[in-house]
């Protein structure tokens, strides 16, 4: 039974026809994925994606403009009592040479070419994403 809604609020970092992303393990799964995370109780999801962006690479960022918000129903990966919301926005990190990875649950962090075929990721909302990244800006 679902009795849960998790809010994610995610980033697009584009440069050079690359997209920012990260290599990180949760819950004994290796995954690719845009930056960000869960919405916290009392926090808007500007907010959350600045917070997101400072723990855990270390960087400050301009929000541009929103991307995309999850139109399906979509139950958590991870927890079967879960209904996920994800919201993705555009932004720019303000200054690289900041970048760090503080999250140690975070293997690394790498700009992938907007140019492939093939949709790299795994995550059925970051697919989205992706197209639509390529559609902006191919």
């Amino acid at each position: 039974m679902i009795d849960k809604i998790n809010v994610r609020v995610y980033a697009a970092a584009v440069k050079d026809k690359k997209v920012l992303v990260l290599f990180e393990e949760y819950a004994g799964e290796h995954l690719m994925k845009l930056p960000g995370g869960g919405l916290e109780f009392g926090e808007g999801v500007l907010d959350c994606l600045r917070r997101e962006f400072d723990e855990e690479l270390n960087v400050k960022i301009n929000i541009l403009s929103h991307l995309y918000t999850q139109e399906d129903f979509i139950v958590s990966r991870f927890r079967d009592n879960e209904q996920l919301l994800t919201l993705y926005y555009l932004v720019e990190i303000v200054d690289e040479a900041d970048f760090l990875i503080l999250d140690p649950c975070i293997e690394k962090a790498e700009w992938i070419s907007l140019e492939s075929e093939e949709n790299p990721f795994s995550l059925p909302v970051d697919k989205i994403v992706y197209e639509i990244l390529q559609k902006k800006f191919l």
